[in-house]
């Protein structure tokens, strides 16, 4: 089965730049940034450490504001009340006193939305989570992947229009990183909703993605995108045996090398 259809623009983002004040000056995160996520689209982002994947990600969300440029917006559905965006972070962000009912209730309930439909979507995303068993359970009961799926469930639970997700899997160990990115293709494959994904992994990228953008070191810059032409649905371990996933591998990593590479010579510059 091939991929579904990708609609107009949803985020749009033209010559975007982002300085940061730090003592004695200001560093630049981001510098002239372009790059456009239409609607139901799977986008990966990966570049070398420091070059300001999350920062971007951050203006998305509205939690930071950008220094120059401009970041537009296409709503469709303001009227529902549907909040626009979802975060899911690296670090677990459940709530250790609340259950892990509570946690996925959690957005739902600061949206004042009816008990009723509160305890429908919570029971409906712990179970496509795997989750059902444990709704009583408290975050320090659970391992690292399942406190990981509790943040999945959350996110999805408030329906928003946009995922924004900043390298959810990194912590985990590679066998339950390969399940959860399953769970979350098939959770994908569901919604259709229009992800933003960073990500230090090229095949996590790839195994992901509709796209993989390539930034470049600090100041970071899209150098280039890369469609991901695999077919959907897809299982993560199958698709990376594939000739054609290593070809994707390469031409991604030869884009991405000379900037890690950057990186790393101006980090030892800075601290030697």
């Amino acid at each position: 089965m091939n991929k579904g259809p990708i609609g107009p623009a949803k985020i749009a983002v033209e010559r975007l730049s982002k300085t940061f004040p730090m003592a004695g000056g200001t560093v630049e995160a981001l510098r002239a940034v372009d790059l456009q996520v239409r609607e139901a689209e799977f986008c990966c982002l990966v570049g070398p450490s420091g070059c300001g994947k999350t920062t971007l990600l951050r203006v998305i969300a509205g939690l930071e504001q950008p220094s120059g440029g401009e970041l537009r917006i296409r709503r469709t559905r303001e009227e529902d009340g549907s909040p626009f965006s979802a975060m899911v972070f690296q670090e677990q962000s459940v709530f250790p006193w609340l259950t892990v009912a509570d946690n996925v209730a959690y957005g739902l309930r600061m949206r004042r939305a009816p008990k009723d439909r509160v305890r429908r979507e919570v029971d409906r995303q712990l179970h496509n989570v795997g989750l059902a068993g444990f709704a009583r359970a408290y975050p320090h009961q659970l391992s690292g992947g399942m406190k990981q799926r509790v943040s999945l469930a959350r996110a999805f639970a408030v329906d928003p229009e946009v995922l924004l997700m900043d390298e959810p899997f990194a912590a985990l160990d590679e066998q339950t990183k390969i399940l959860l990115q399953d769970q979350l293709l098939a959770l994908w494959d569901e919604t259709r909703k229009t992800v933003v994904y960073i990500t230090h992994s090229i095949d996590e990228a790839l195994a992901l993605g509709d796209r993989v953008v390539v930034l470049t070191a600090r100041p970071g810059r899209v150098k280039i995108s890369v469609d991901v032409d695999l077919p959907r649905p897809r299982s993560v371990y199958a698709l990376k045996s594939s000739p054609a996933f290593a070809a994707l591998v390469s031409r991604v990593w030869s884009a991405l090398k000379d900037e890690v590479l950057d990186a790393y010579r101006e980090q030892m510059r800075t601290t030697v």
